[in-house]
């Protein structure tokens, strides 16, 4: 039989308490900062959509391959209210993070980019990304089918 016996202190019992308070606290602070820097990328790109090649990139970044070229371009004035058809997407909209409420009134400029990669490839799936400024206000997956779906903006699943 053995036994064991150490004379307990309790000044390095409470040192020893610490250090591993401090090193869980460090491996939560690192572990919080790595998912915040894997969503960072595209969340700020939001606001920084100027060109057509930042459009198509950002929309890479979620999985999506297009077309280079938008299949549309065009000036729309998001409604001061929104109601029936409009209140649906404003919803969908704030769903995903984008208050578009905010906007009511003003003009923006809708791309819409042909998706070539969506899963099950009905072939008539495209991107909108509504843009004012510079900035992302509002976006969607849709199928231009005349029993389509709409979805947020959101990465591919494949």
């Amino acid at each position: 039989m053995f036994v064991f016996t150490a004379k307990f202190d309790k000044r390095k019992a409470i040192i020893i308490i610490l250090a591993l308070a401090v090193l869980l606290c460090a491996i939560i602070l690192i572990a919080g900062s790595l998912s915040r820097n894997s969503s960072k990328s595209v969340k700020s790109s939001l606001g920084n959509l100027r060109t057509n090649e930042d459009r198509v990139d950002f929309l890479k970044e979620l999985g999506w391959e297009v077309n280079e070229t938008p299949v549309e371009t065009q000036e729309i004035v998001i409604p001061r209210e929104f109601k029936g058809v409009y209140e649906d997407y404003a919803k969908l909209q704030r769903e995903q993070g984008f208050t578009l409420d905010k906007y009511g009134g003003m003009k923006a400029v809708r791309y819409t980019y042909k998706i070539l990669n969506y899963p099950g490839d009905p072939g008539n799936v495209v991107a909108d990304m509504i843009i004012y400024g510079s900035t992302l206000i509002a976006g969607d997956i849709q199928s231009t089918a005349l029993d389509g779906f709409m979805i947020g903006l959101v990465r591919n699943p494949g």
